[in-house]
């Protein structure tokens, strides 16, 4: 510890001193938390990713007023968490189907797909299994299920702030307040109002908690169920796996399906109507899969989804299928499924 303090304060000297190359190991550490702590902010890897382009240039140049009073992460959070404020501020939120309208009935009738910076879109999970360090894979990790940072969305801006800060980060009211330039008073009023308003929105049961109680073998068991039964068309074994709420959304259309009768009338009619097959993969810590679909014209299988599992009691309670290719180039997916890249699903994460 004491050397990795003299280390980021001869970096810290030699960046005030004009060196560039000091500067970019000076905050690489922090860089991926920070990437994740945007998106909670603002629902979007790419907005994230922008945001935090925008935080290192602002604390690059603003690096001689940095006085130490604060940790160096103390302060860089602060500057990206006032970055993401700005920007949320001249963008629409991001959301989910069920926030844009209610569901439908009609599979005949998708919608025309909804453009523009609109739809929550999905993290990369990218840790790889053997992170060596735990905390940094869990600072990633932590806090960025779908439902949560949905929920997140609906919050004004410094409630969403005070909210990650305080309960994801654990920073405390004080540095909080500094961060923002307000009182602990304010703080921790704020924080009231956005736990209230959050715990309306998601499930009582976090999904980290949902896969533990499923263990390794379950979501082993429980993916393999879903990718078998999804490549045979079998809707029957598909409608046994969800439970009885399930939701079916599949943004930038803005149909939704509403209820096991609903997304297994879907399934039949719309979905099965060309073969498909699937990789399991992991994004926002859930379980997921890359969904590539029979080309009618020369048969090949192309990437034609990125579908996201929430889990309840080991029964599948949404099905969000991310379709928009510019979400899936982020993921760094290959576009056509060969044998060689089909890959297994890790349960471990």
């Amino acid at each position: 510890m004491e050397s990795a303090r003299r280390n980021e304060a001869e970096l810290l000297a030699r960046a005030r001193g004009g060196d560039a190359a000091a500067f970019d190991l000076l905050v690489a550490e922090y860089r991926s938390e920070l990437t994740a702590h945007c998106y909670r902010m603002l629902g979007s890897p790419q907005d994230a990713e922008d945001a935090v382009q925008e935080s290192l240039l602002s604390a690059w140049k603003g690096l001689a007023g940095f006085e130490g009073r604060s940790s160096l992460r103390t302060w860089l959070y602060r500057i990206s968490t006032n970055a993401c404020l700005r920007m949320s501020a001249r963008r629409p939120r991001r959301l989910l189907s069920p926030d844009q309208g209610p569901a439908r009935r009609d599979t005949a009738d998708l919608g025309e797909p909804v453009t523009g910076p609109v739809w929550l879109e999905p993290w990369p999970d990218d840790v790889p299994a053997d992170e060596p360090d735990p905390a940094a894979s869990y600072l990633r990790r932590e806090g960025v299920e779908l439902a949560f940072v949905a929920a997140l969305q609906h919050l004004p801006g410094t409630q969403r702030a005070v909210l990650i800060l305080r309960e994801v980060l654990e920073f405390s009211a004080a540095e909080v307040a500094h961060q923002l330039d307000t009182t602990p008073a304010s703080v921790n009023s704020a924080l009231q109002r956005a736990r209230k308003a959050v715990e309306q929105r998601v499930p009582p049961v976090s999904q980290r908690a949902e896969l533990a109680a499923l263990g390794a073998e379950g979501r082993r068991e429980l993916v393999d169920a879903f990718v078998s039964a999804w490549e045979r068309a079998d809707v029957d074994g598909i409608v046994a796996m969800l439970a009885d709420d399930a939701r079916f959304t599949m943004p930038p259309l803005p149909a939704w399906f509403d209820g096991r009768a609903d997304v297994a009338r879907f399934l039949t009619e719309r979905v099965f109507a060309t073969a498909w097959r699937l990789k399991p993969m992991w994004a926002n810590g859930q379980p997921a899969l890359a969904c590539y679909q029979q080309s009618p014209d020369d048969g090949r299988f192309l990437l034609g989804a990125i579908n996201v599992l929430s889990l309840r009691d080991g029964r599948i309670t949404e099905l969000t299928g991310f379709l928009d290719p510019e979400v899936h180039r982020r993921f760094g997916l290959p576009r056509e499924l060969r044998e060689e890249n089909a890959g297994q699903f890790s349960p471990e994460r």
